[in-house]
Order: structure tokens, then C-alpha cells, then sequence
């Protein structure tokens, strides 16, 4: 399971208004970045077969079933700060991350 927070959907539907585009937003998982694994979110019209699907508030989110495995117990989040705005992850399987938030260790 995952949660999106209010905050986080209110931001996720801001972007597919801004950007014109419709369907849902796609999490997963990358080999790469600055601590061994990096999180990718894109735009996908639609789910594949073999994804998990969450609702939030009228928002999709998609995640493959290999990502799952490093994403179950996320909670994605907005934070605002004086330094630096974006998404946050909360992920329970990252064992160290990165400054910038975006890449992990399991």
C-alpha cells in the first residue's frame, strides 16, 4: 500500500493542469542516483496490466510490481520550507538517502 497526502495530490493535480495531460502519475523505482536507487514519478495516460493502482481524491497513481517491493509503506508527501519546496518521500524500506531526497539505499 501507499499513501498520497492531501497536500501531495493537490500538487499532482495542479501539474497534470499545468501540463494538460490526464490519466495518472506513475512511481516507480531506478538503479542510479547518488545513494543506489532513485525514485522516478512521470505522467502515464494510463495503468499496464500488471500495475498497482491507487485512487487519492480522484488522483491515479501507478506502480509496477518490481518498484512495489521498494515502495509498499510509502507515504508521499509536499513539504514547503524556506529552502526548498517538492515532494517527499517517507519510504520505510530506505535504509539511507541522499541529501536531495530522490535517491535511496535499501
Amino acid at each position: 500500500m501507499i499513501q498520497v497526502t492531501p497536500k501531495a495530490v493537490g500538487k499532482i493535480r495542479e501539474a497534470f493542469a499545468k501540463q494538460q495531460v490526464s490519466g495518472g502519475l506513475r512511481l516507480g523505482v531506478l538503479g542510479g542516483g547518488c545513494s543506489g536507487l532513485s525514485y522516478q514519478f512521470k505522467f502515464d495516460p494510463k495503468p499496464r496490466a500488471t500495475d498497482h493502482v491507487f485512487e487519492f481524491d480522484e488522483v491515479k497513481v501507478f506502480v509496477d510490481p518490481k518498484s512495489m517491493v521498494f515502495l509498499d509503506g510509502m507515504i508521499l508527501d509536499w513539504k514547503d520550507s524556506l529552502i526548498q519546496s517538492g515532494f517527499a518521500f517517507e519510504n520505510p524500506h530506505a535504509k539511507k538517502s541522499c541529501g536531495c531526497g530522490t535517491s535511496f539505499s535499501a
